[in-house]
C-alpha cells in the first residue's frame, strides 16, 4: 500500500483505538498538510491525547491507518517505527527532561543514541539547538535549576535535535503563566517560519490555538466534530464547538453550582 495523500505529512484514515473493551477513538479521518500547523482541540477525556500518542507510535490502533513519511505506522514493525521516529520530534507536556542530566546532555541524547556523529559535532549542534530556543547559555544547567518555561524550551531543543520533518507538542502552555505561554507560542511560530516544518499541537488553550494554528480539529468523545481554519471555527454553529469556544459548562456542572449556591444561601439565612 502507498500513502493515500502525497500532499499530506500525516494522513489518518478511519482510526479506531481501544483500551480493553472501551473504544476511545471512533473512526477518525483527517490529513495534516505539509508545512502547516494543525492544532488538536478538545476537552478533558475527549480523546485528543490518545490521538497524539497514536500519531507518534506510542499507541497501536485497533483498526484504521496512520500514514507518516509514506508508511502506515499501524502495520509496520518496531524497527521500521524507530526509523520513522528519527524524522519526528516530540515535546511532552511535562517536558520529560532527565533530571540526572544537564540540559545539554538532554538535548544531545537523541544524537548520541541515533547517529554516529563525533562528540565535538554533537556539542556544536547542542549549542545551536539551545540557541534557537533562547537557552544559549544554559547548556551546563540541571533541569532543576530551570523555570517551567525554560524546561519547556529545553524540551523543544531536544525535540529539534534530529532536525525532524514533523514536530509534535503536547499541551505546550500547560502550567505556564500567560506571558511565558505567549513566548512559547512565538517560539512555535518562529520554528515554522525558519524551517517550514509540519507542526501538530494538542492543547485546550484557545488563545494559543488561535495564534499558532493554520487549521484546527476539534475532538469530542472520540469523534471529530469540526475541522477547518480559525475563521471557520469561529463561525461554527456546532453545539459542542460553540460550548467550547464560549466556555459554557456542562448542564450537570451548572446544576451542581446551583445546588451549592442554594446551600450557601440557606446557611446565611439561618445565621441571620
Amino acid at each position: 500500500m502507498t500513502d493515500p495523500s502525497n500532499e499530506a505529512a500525516i494522513s489518518v484514515v478511519n482510526l479506531r483505538v481501544s483500551y480493553g473493551e472501551r473504544e476511545i477513538l471512533h473512526g477518525i479521518t483527517f490529513d495534516v498538510h505539509r508545512g502547516e500547523t494543525m492544532v488538536i482541540l478538545g476537552g478533558s477525556g475527549s480523546g485528543k491525547s490518545t490521538l497524539l500518542r497514536t500519531l507518534v507510535g506510542l499507541e497501536k490502533p485497533t483498526s484504521g491507518e496512520v500514514w507518516i513519511q509514506g508508511a502506515n505506522i499501524a502495520e509496520i514493525s518496531d524497527r521500521e517505527m524507530d526509523s520513522i521516529r528519527k524524522k519526528i520530534g516530540m515535546s511532552f507536556q511535562g517536558s520529560a527532561l532527565f533530571g540526572s542530566m544537564t540540559v545539554g546532555e538532554n538535548v544531545a541524547l537523541p544524537l548520541r543514541e541515533h547517529t554516529d556523529l563525533e562528540e565535538s559535532t554533537i556539542r556544536v549542534m547542542v549549542r545551536i539547538k539551545l540557541g534557537q530556543v533562547g537557552l544559549g547559555n544554559f547548556e551546563d544547567y540541571m533541569p532543576s535549576e530551570l523555570s517551567g518555561g525554560m524546561k519547556k524550551r529545553a524540551a523543544v531543543a531536544r525535540a529539534l535535535a534530529m532536525d525532524p520533518e514533523i514536530l509534535f507538542f503536547d499541551e505546550p502552555s500547560a502550567g505556564l503563566d500567560p506571558i511565558i505561554a505567549a513566548g512559547l507560542d512565538e517560539l512555535i511560530l518562529e520554528l515554522k517560519r525558519a524551517y517550514a516544518i509540519t507542526i501538530v499541537v494538542v492543547t485546550h488553550e484557545l488563545a494559543s490555538a488561535f495564534l499558532i494554528a493554520d487549521r484546527m480539529v476539534y475532538v469530542d468523545r472520540g469523534h471529530i466534530v469540526a475541522l477547518g481554519t480559525k475563521d471557520e471555527f469561529q463561525a461554527s454553529d456546532h453545539p459542542r464547538v460553540r460550548q467550547f469556544l464560549d466556555r459554557r459548562p456542562e448542564p450537570e456542572v451548572v446544576q451542581e453550582l446551583d445546588y451549592l449556591q442554594m446551600l450557601t444561601a440557606d446557611r446565611k439565612s439561618k445565621r441571620t
